[in-house]
């Protein structure tokens, strides 16, 4: 009687297994008619015992199914991509393992294909702004093909780009753990016929210059890719309110550049924000040491500063920019602001004060305070005005404050200037 049962068990696995040849011959039947949904449909009523079966059988269903999601891919179904991936990977493992390879060559040959293909699709992604859509394939193409790691980076870029911070992190940290760097050179000459620059490999650069068809041959560097990678972890951190990792990761990043004043200026920020305002101080007097002549740098510690309330430090600093530059008009801009600022500033205290005589007095005395102010800003524009007379941003400005001190004649001055 045992003997019965067993003969059975095994009459059930031999059905079973011509059960899954036949639908894996259907599906391909389909994909070779060029209907690959019906094929993936064959496959489905396989797949809960295809892990039962034969490790050829095993690999021939996958390789099947990796070439049915590949052609879904292809028609448009950009879902279809990953499976199609998962499919082509399990044939490789379950050929590795066995130490029989037949459709392993096949299911590389797909990859790679589907690696251009990914690629493809992600630049369109980009330029249709579907960021986060980019970066995933991005990222497929390089688990696809890992000596790639270009594209690790712009799948870390894309998801910046979409403001998707998590992946964006995970992506950055991975090109630091494989130490990505990202810099390169590329070899230039000119062509002596038409006097196009052409990149071409070393070599054959130096051949045709050699050869006397190409002059002036030239190497161009393009820099590290490493601390800008460590930079954005850092700043990513920081945007999902992780200050401790931040700071860690400023730290990193400082040690790989210690010459880039914006790594001072985002540590800077962060301190502030964390509420040491010494510390704050302390990193804006190194940033300022850093590029005591770097107007833009000067501009960016003004703003900092204007963010963070510190009137007289940011108005120094755009003093010393335009000292530097004294065209600068967002730092003219921005300079008049602060008067503007600190004179809105007084505005709740007037409006707080009784009516007493003191209550009175001490009003006027902040009205007076305050329109001095505004006045402040005002010759600051007016001064910008002597070398940009048709710049909007200082006019639309000017307007304002002029309406605000109730000074008619220069406020229409300024609207008939303005064309309205």
């Amino acid at each position: 009687m045992k003997t019965k049962v067993l003969l059975v068990l095994a009459l059930g696995v031999s059905v079973m297994g011509f059960a899954q040849k036949d639908e894996i011959k259907e599906a391909e039947k389909a994909l070779k008619k060029g209907d690959a949904a019906a094929a993936k449909a064959s496959l489905e009523s396989a797949s809960s015992t295809i892990g039962s079966a034969d490790e050829r059988m095993q690999a021939q269903y996958y390789a099947v199914l990796g070439n049915a999601n590949y052609d879904l891919a292809k028609k448009g179904d950009a879902s279809a991509f990953e499976p199609a991936v998962e499919a082509f990977q399990k044939v490789v493992s379950i050929e590795e393992a066995s130490g029989k390879e037949k459709y392993t060559g096949v299911a590389k040959e797909q990859m790679s294909a589907m690696t251009a293909d990914l690629v493809n699709s992600a630049v369109e992604d980009n330029n249709n702004k579907k960021f986060m859509e980019a970066a995933e394939k991005l990222y497929m193409s390089y688990k696809l093909s890992p000596m790639d790691t270009i594209y690790l980076y712009y799948a870390a870029s894309s998801a910046v780009n979409a403001q998707e911070y998590e992946p964006a992190l995970k992506y950055y940290n991975e090109l630091k753990d494989i130490k990505y760097d990202g810099s390169s050179v590329s070899y230039t000459a000119v062509d002596v016929a038409t006097g196009e620059t052409v990149t071409m490999d070393k070599a054959t650069r130096d051949l045709y210059v050699k050869a006397g068809t190409h002059k002036d041959p030239k190497e161009e560097v393009s820099p590290s890719k490493r601390p800008e990678i460590v930079k954005n972890i850092a700043m990513i951190y920081q945007q999902m309110g992780d200050n401790e990792k931040a700071l860690a990761a400023y730290s990193d990043a400082r040690a790989v550049d210690p010459n880039d004043v914006n790594l001072v200026l985002g540590e800077a920020n962060l301190y502030y924000a964390m509420g040491d305002k010494d510390k704050f101080v302390e990193l804006m007097g190194q940033a300022s040491e850093m590029a005591p002549d770097n107007p833009d740098l000067l501009y960016n510690i003004g703003v900092i500063n204007m963010e963070q309330g510190n009137l007289e430090a940011a108005r120094d600093a755009y003093k010393k920019a335009l000292a530097v530059d004294p065209g600068y008009i967002n730092a003219l801009l921005n300079l008049s602001t602060t008067y503007v600022n600190e004179g809105n500033g007084l505005i709740d205290e007037m409006n707080s004060l009784g009516t007493s005589k003191a209550d009175i007095a001490k009003y006027d005395e902040l009205k007076n305070k305050k329109d001095d102010l505004f006045r402040e800003g005002a010759t600051v524009l007016e001064d910008a005005l002597k070398s940009n007379p048709d710049n909007e941003g200082v006019l639309t400005q000017l307007k304002n404050i002029y309406g605000a001190l109730g000074d008619t004649e220069n406020f229409m001055r300024i609207k008939k200037l303005l064309g309205e």
